[in-house]
């Protein structure tokens, strides 16, 4: 994969490489599009990926950080953003809003700022690995700095 021609995948590598210089992508053989499929690729436990979950409310969109097995839980997203109303946003949504594809929806590089949940489960793992704009590219990070290169808000999202 020519990693300079993605658009998408150059953009959270800016992102990454401003953040922290020493960081890196890591570009697998086989698709990280599902939370399971890339801890197979990687040979990791399942909740060390990051899932980027899209949520809408009204006309607002909202990226929440999963750990790969967890679930999100809408009621405890919706309290913490006191909305009334919250959904999945559609894959055409999520492309327009992010810039990214389902399956390769990086936590970081999005084309509109976004407010980010992260759930706290995530903090279990040394080591966390997000897709970054692409199903065959990730990148390594901890939860520490995936709370500063996302400004984040820790809290309890999900079930």
């Amino acid at each position: 994969m020519d990693l300079k021609k993605n658009e998408s995948i150059q953009r959270v590598y800016k992102t990454l490489k401003k953040y922290d210089e020493s960081q890196s992508l890591i570009v697998l053989e086989t698709s990280a599009g599902t939370a399971k499929d890339a801890a197979t690729s990687l040979g990791c436990d399942v909740g060390a990926i990051v899932k980027s979950l899209i949520f809408k409310s009204n006309d607002k969109y909202y990226l929440c950080l999963i750990s790969g097995d967890k679930r999100a839980s809408a009621s405890k997203i919706k309290s913490i953003l006191n909305v009334d109303e919250l959904s999945m946003a559609s894959a055409t949504d999520v492309k327009q809003v992010t810039g990214f594809s389902i399956g390769g929806v990086s936590p970081i590089g999005h084309l509109n700022k976004l407010n980010v949940l992260i759930d706290l489960s995530l903090g279990r793992f040394k080591q966390l690995f997000a897709a970054a704009g692409h199903p065959y590219c990730i990148f390594k990070i901890n939860y520490r700095d995936l709370i500063k290169i996302t400004n984040g808000l820790p809290n309890n999202i999900t079930e």
